[in-house]
């Protein structure tokens, strides 16, 4: 794991962290590593395929495709 030093942090931004990390039970520094996975991390992730492959071929990306019908390719069989 990779570490990281803050420095010039404002005493009320450092005062207010601490508030808060109190408040929801855990150490500064667990609350700056939740607020950063909040803000930089994982929430990409979440996005279904259906999204991710719009996101690559998508009108708005020059793939303007026409859909096929949607007609039954035959009549489905009987079995009397």
């Amino acid at each position: 794991m990779a570490s990281i030093t803050i420095r010039n942090l404002d005493d009320d931004i450092r005062t207010r962290l601490r508030v808060r990390a109190a408040g929801n039970g855990h150490s500064m520094e667990e609350e700056v590593r939740q607020i950063l996975r909040r803000a930089v991390g994982r929430a990409k992730r979440s996005r279904d395929l259906t999204s991710i492959i719009r996101s690559y071929f998508g009108p708005e990306n020059g793939v303007d495709l026409e859909l096929p019908g949607r007609d039954p390719a035959r009549e489905p069989p009987s079995f009397e």
